[in-house]
């Protein structure tokens, strides 16, 4: 065979795939994420650490193989809204496809994610287990797969809701099924607050609530519905005779189908065409007189929804910071693996800056998850905003700079990259776009419940008792905390500066991680464990707060000694990162 021939043989084929860069599957990705079970003990009790170390290395296992597999293929084969049967009955069903079913399987049923919090028997564990424990396995499973954890959130939080504002006949109606493990009997929740009318303004939702005896039926409209063929539904809607606004509106429970097992008076009129998570199925529906009951009081309808978007938006925080782990481990794989100009990309400088990147919004977003699960009360309701707001705008750039790592196959969907992408947006609108987020943030949580005051100080006593900390260091990042908490507090005082409150916001998420990964990598470092993020805090401090000294490249000369201790698996001494904090 002549030359020219064999280069288009299959064999020759073959021989160039291997020049190109795999991807992560096959991976535990609990098992490769040093990073989580070295602050899990920080965060978590010894034996709850012990307990469910199996289990997350189980997801992780899974996440890698099993779950990657089912997710790209729910990915390629969308829900199917079918408006009639065979008759021609009015009896609209949604068709998914069996990998849609499997992670249903994996998700609710060997998992028990939507569960765990609320009943004991789930991964073996006698007692609910705390909210910390569900977030770190919805960070391991985003890493697979991102719109099945809104039905397996909705669920977990609506649940929530009716415990605590359902009447005894409810409770006992649902709540069982809707901690179910069994796919067959388990009542999968959704949440309809959208209306064409309304947006992010939910006050000025007009769904109409008439009474009918012991409960009400629905009139109107949902304009964005997820998870929207779910067997029970948790929505806002207005009374007939309320007020406007959002001091007017109720909270229901909305079953699909009524004790006689017939359909409940509502229509799902069509599915959204979604940019991203593109498996789970979010549709429209008009209401015809839908049977629903009342949860708690007619006029605190907006503040009890408030209590499941909380949640929502740190489900939110867990899923923005498993996304961005995956990205990042996917672009450490192609770099590695990549080789271009006689080396492999990792080698390169610039690229070695790129990745660093991508890590310092990861690992940042890793710790804001663990803090705020742990987080009591008064400083989680800032917490919760900033984090939503800044994680989830994070995660599209590390989403695309992980596609830009891979390069040319980063942007074509036989790898996974261009979900990533197409995923990463929705952070941004569910739960409070990123000017709702910050608003809430400024005006209502500095603002009105001072909430700044129970973090600033947590934060001051962690920077306190930070062991090692070169005192330095310790002064400037007590200056960056200082100064975020004093200008969010100016912001919030002065309403006419609204334009200021997204910056206030992004402030102060910056200088909570700053502190939290100097607080990290002190203690693991004096304990004889890595050190490596009292060195991601300063990269925050001096780029994501743009406190470093003037940029010189003597003063940045400390940047390439951490890049290459960062980028390499090797646990970093508390003397060698101290040494290079005070460079």
């Amino acid at each position: 065979m002549n030359a020219p021939v064999a280069l288009t043989s299959r064999a020759a084929s073959s021989r160039r795939a291997e020049a190109i860069a795999p991807t992560t599957r096959g991976l535990n990705y609990y098992d490769i994420d040093a990073s989580l079970r070295a602050l899990l003990p920080l965060y978590m009790a010894p034996d709850l650490t012990a307990q469910l170390a199996p289990h997350l290395s189980a997801l992780g296992a899974c996440a890698g193989t099993e779950l990657y597999d089912l997710a790209d293929t729910a990915d390629r084969h969308e829900p199917v809204l079918h408006h009639r049967d065979a008759f021609g009955r009015d009896e609209e069903w949604i068709e998914f496809h069996p990998a849609y079913r499997e992670m249903e399987k994996i998700a609710f049923g060997r998992f028990g994610l939507h569960a765990m919090c609320h009943r004991g028997d789930v991964l073996g564990s006698p007692e609910p287990l705390p909210p910390l424990a569900k977030y770190v396995f919805h960070y391991l499973f985003s890493q697979a797969e991102f719109g099945l954890l809104c039905p397996v959130n909705l669920t977990d939080s609506s649940s929530e809701l009716v415990r605590r504002f359902g009447d005894e006949a409810l409770k006992a109606r649902y709540l069982d099924r809707m901690w179910s493990q069994d796919v067959g009997t388990l009542h999968r929740c959704a949440q309809f607050m959208t209306e064409k009318t309304g947006g992010s303004d939910v006050g000025a939702g007009d769904l109409k609530a008439v009474r009918d005896g012991d409960h009400w039926r629905l009139w109107g409209e949902k304009w964005f519905c997820s998870n929207v063929d779910a067997e029970l539904a948790v929505l806002l809607a207005r009374p007939e005779g309320a007020p406007a606004g959002g001091r007017g509106l109720g909270l229901f429970l909305m079953p699909k189908t009524l004790e006689d097992g017939s359909r409940n008076d509502y229509r799902i009129v069509r599915l959204k065409p979604k940019l991203g998570s593109r498996s789970m199925a979010s549709g429209e529906i008009v209401f015809q007189g839908a049977r629903a009951y009342q949860l708690g009081a007619l006029d605190q309808g907006l503040k009890q929804m408030l209590v499941m978007v909380n949640s929502s938006r740190l489900s939110h925080l867990a899923r923005a910071a498993g996304m961005m782990r995956r990205c990042l481990n996917e672009a450490l794989q192609a770099s590695r693996y990549r080789d271009a100009f006689g080396q492999a990309i990792i080698r390169h400088p610039l690229m070695r800056r790129q990745l660093l990147k991508l890590m310092v919004p990861t690992e940042q977003a890793l710790s804001a998850l663990l803090h705020a699960a742990n987080a009591p009360e008064a400083a989680l309701r800032l917490i919760t905003p900033i984090a939503k707001y800044r994680a989830c705008r994070d995660n599209v750039a590390v989403a695309t700079g992980a596609m830009e790592a891979r390069g040319g196959n980063g942007y074509i969907e036989d790898w996974p990259n261009a979900r990533f992408v197409r995923d990463a947006h929705l952070g941004l609108i569910w739960e409070g776009t990123s000017n709702i987020n910050a608003l809430d943030a400024v005006q209502r949580a500095v603002g009105k419940a001072k909430a700044h005051e129970a973090l600033r100080d947590d934060l001051a006593d962690r920077i306190k008792d930070a062991p090692g900390l070169p005192g330095q260091y310790r002064t400037q990042l007590e200056g960056a905390v200082d100064d975020a908490f004093r200008f969010a507090a100016e912001v919030a005082a002065h309403p006419e500066h609204e334009r200021f409150c997204r910056a206030a916001a992004g402030n102060l998420y910056h200088a909570t991680t700053a502190a939290l990964l100097a607080a990290e990598g002190t203690r693991l470092g004096t304990a004889g464990g890595d050190a490596r993020r009292l060195l991601l805090s300063r990269f925050v401090l001096e780029h994501r707060l743009n406190r470093g000294s003037a940029r010189t490249l003597d003063a940045m000369n400390w940047e390439n000694a951490s890049i290459d201790l960062l980028l390499d698996d090797a646990p970093v001494s508390l003397d060698r990162a101290t040494a290079l904090m005070q460079e």
